[in-house]
């Protein structure tokens, strides 16, 4: 049996901490910075944990990740 192919695009969006979860970075901080409030634009730059209803989705895009 072949291995699977890695959608490219969720490869290079997630990483996978310590204890297994995954992490995203926020949305809402990819450009028009200048009309949002400084804590917007300042908690925009952390990372999040990816919900859990959504990690059956990904694990079928990343099956190696």
């Amino acid at each position: 049996m072949p291995k699977m192919k890695s959608h490219s695009g969720t490869k290079k969006r997630l990483k996978r901490t310590g204890s297994g979860k995954l992490t995203r970075q926020s949305a809402f901080h990819g450009h028009l910075m200048d009309h949002k409030s400084p804590k917007q634009n300042r908690q925009g730059r952390s990372s999040e944990v990816v919900k859990t209803a959504d990690v059956k989705r990904i694990k079928h895009q990343v099956p190696y990740l």
